[in-house]
Order: C-alpha cells, then sequence, then structure tokens
C-alpha cells in the first residue's frame, strides 16, 4: 500500500495557526480549486474574509496557483481569526510547492505575518475579578 502512495501524485500538508483558529491545507496537483471548509473561494462569505485568504494567491500569480487545488480546513476561533489562519496556510503551502525565494520575499515584503504567523494569545483569567487584569471595585466608604 506505501509502494502505490508513494508512486501517486505528490500531496503536500501545511497548517497555519492565528489565535485560536487552525487551518490545515492540502495541496495537490489540479485545476485551481481552492476550498475552505468544503467551500469554494469564490463564494466564501463574509467577503472581507475571503478577499484576505485571496492575498498570497493574488501575489503568487495565477500561473502558480491555477495547476493546484487547495483544500484547506479551519477550525476555532472567529470568523476573521479563521480566515487569517487560512491565508498562512496556503502562503506557506504555494512556498512549499514552488520552493521559491522570490516568492517568500515577496510575501514578506508585502505582510511578514503571513509566513512568520503572530504569536500574541489571550491572557488567562486570574482571580478576583472578571477578566485577565480587571478586577473588583472596592470602596472604603
Amino acid at each position: 500500500m506505501s509502494s502505490a502512495s508513494s508512486s501517486t501524485k505528490k500531496v503536500l500538508v501545511v497548517s497555519g495557526k492565528r489565535k485560536t483558529a487552525i487551518a490545515k491545507a492540502t495541496i495537490k496537483p489540479g485545476k485551481g480549486r481552492i476550498r475552505i471548509n468544503r467551500i469554494p473561494l469564490e463564494i466564501y462569505e463574509p467577503e472581507i474574509a475571503r478577499l484576505k485568504i485571496m492575498e498570497p494567491l493574488r501575489m503568487a500569480g495565477e500561473d502558480v496557483w491555477k495547476q493546484i487545488d487547495i483544500k484547506v480546513n479551519v477550525k476555532g476561533g472567529g470568523f476573521m481569526g479563521q480566515a487569517e489562519a487560512a491565508r498562512i496556510a496556503i502562503a506557506r503551502a504555494l512556498l512549499k510547492w514552488t520552493k521559491s525565494s522570490h516568492l517568500k520575499t515577496i510575501f514578506y515584503k508585502y505582510d511578514r505575518t503571513m509566513i512568520a504567523g503572530d504569536p500574541r494569545r489571550k491572557e488567562p483569567k486570574k482571580f478576583g475579578g472578571p477578566g485577565a487584569r480587571a478586577r473588583k471595585q472596592k470602596s472604603y466608604r
């Protein structure tokens, strides 16, 4: 079974994270179909999230992504966190697929978080208040 899968077409799996959203992009040779959670990118809503996801594709150029199919599965977080996680996964997948240093410099100049990601996370809540830093007010009157 392992010999049959090694002789078939090349498939890459790349991940991207943003806040609590995690995206997993599967990339293989195809006709330029891109799906996010089984929804084609052309009809993905909301529009601002779709435009965010399309940024690395626009920068790479149609000649690069029209010969591959990208499937992205995203879990967790809000719609914008999911969009940015998908964007990171797609950008990393394109870099890994093309092995192009020129494309990497284009991504870095446009927005470094497309490849490097953003390490910021929510600060944990502590006792004595409703949030991470907020405390119960006290009055001595």
